[in-house]
């Protein structure tokens, strides 16, 4: 379970809470796999390794190319087709949060909450902010854009490190430090505020719109804790996210309003395509949404208690890992099982990633294995 943060730096008994209530000894043992027909084919093309990780790594592809990070701090760029590396630096300490990209300028964020940015494997600026990271900076239009425990945003020019604005907002006095919403939309910078997404001008800093994904219910702090957790995904003018043990949710984006909301436990992130969301709850029930409705289209329960990663969707399927490295490939319009691929046996960490017809996927030993179909 992920750190839980008080606003000011303390340390909070909503972090043991949580880990007692979230990683109990007597949890289920997870359901046994099943023998499955294969109804697609797909090889792993390559692998590689980045050594260990330690801290809460989402990766990114932007370019053809595929951003990582390890935990003491070194950065890669590996070709997402074939694992050929491009370029490698290092931040000088060990990392807290990472890897935004652009495909030109990568940053990352160290334990001593330093924004770290490269050109092209060369670093360029790094500059401190208040508070710690577990986001990943978002970079877009030439702006660093980073998000704290406490959901300050800060923007940063991409060239020089120049700060150009912060926005702080008011909010709970709890936080959670686990990956929340910090996206593109348009000219709109989609930032997670609570359980309420925000459409910010990315060039003032300044709140254009904010809408509800959860209406968090709980008779303390910690039961009340609704972060939006990411990344979250865009079809059209749609975007879904999960709120932490709460709920999932759509909103559109261009309008600046909530489509849906449905009360719904789980810490992972969701996928979804122009018909349907998908994501696992925290028994890793995983569950089919209607994107127009809401409504439920399918569960499946045959991965109870497997700890499952966040999801995608890649052509017909929907993917998730689990705890032991397999990946499942689900039938996005059933849930029938279609196939399952092993990995190196660690869990999955985060959600999967695609560079073209390339499916990629990192383990919590540092592995990183890509796949295509056959």
């Amino acid at each position: 379970m992920r750190a839980v943060t008080d606003r000011l730096g303390r340390v909070s008994l909503a972090l043991v809470l949580l880990g007692l209530s979230a990683c109990a000894a007597d949890r289920p043992k997870p359901a046994p796999l099943q023998a499955i027909t294969p109804k697609i084919a797909a090889r792993q093309v390559w692998n590689a390794s980045i050594g260990s990780i330690g801290y809460p790594m989402l990766a990114t592809v932007r370019k053809g190319l595929l951003f990582v990070a390890s935990g003491n701090g070194e950065v890669r760029a590996l070709q997402a087709e074939t694992g050929v590396e491009v370029w490698r630096a290092s931040a000088g300490s060990a990392l807290a949060a990472g890897v935004g990209s652009d495909g030109r300028y990568t940053s990352v964020v160290t334990r001593g909450n330093e924004v770290v940015t490269f050109d092209a494997g060369r670093e360029v600026w790094r500059k401190r902010v208040p508070s710690s990271v577990v986001t990943p900076p978002l970079v877009a239009g030439e702006r660093i854009f980073v998000m704290g425990v406490d959901r300050a945003v800060h923007a940063f020019d991409a060239v020089d490190g120049r700060r150009l604005w912060s926005l702080s907002r008011p909010g709970d006095a709890l936080t959670l430090a686990q990956a929340g919403v910090l996206s593109a939309f348009n000219n709109t910078l989609l930032v997670g505020q609570g359980q309420r997404l925000a459409g910010v001008d990315p060039l003032r800093g300044t709140v254009q719109w904010e809408v509800p994904l959860a209406a968090p219910r709980g008779t303390n702090e910690v039961e009340r804790l609704a972060d939006l957790l990411g990344p979250a995904v865009r079809v059209g003018d749609r975007v879904c996210a999960r709120a932490f043990q709460s709920a999932v949710g759509c909103a559109d984006a261009a309008k600046g309003s909530v489509l849906w909301s449905r009360t719904v436990g789980g810490i992972q992130a969701v996928a979804a395509d122009a018909e349907q969301v998908f994501g696992a709850d925290a028994s890793d029930r995983i569950t089919a949404w209607r994107a127009d409705t809401g409504d439920v289209a399918w569960t499946n329960e045959k991965l109870l208690y497997r700890g499952l990663s966040g999801a995608l969707v890649v052509g017909p399927s929907v993917v998730f890992g689990d705890s032991e490295g397999y990946l499942h490939f689900l039938a996005a319009a059933t849930g029938e099982a279609q196939l399952r691929l092993p990995t190196d046996g660690k869990a999955v960490i985060s959600t999967p990633l695609v560079s073209g017809n390339t499916l990629i996927v990192t383990t919590q030993s540092g592995g990183v294995y890509a796949f295509r179909p056959n």
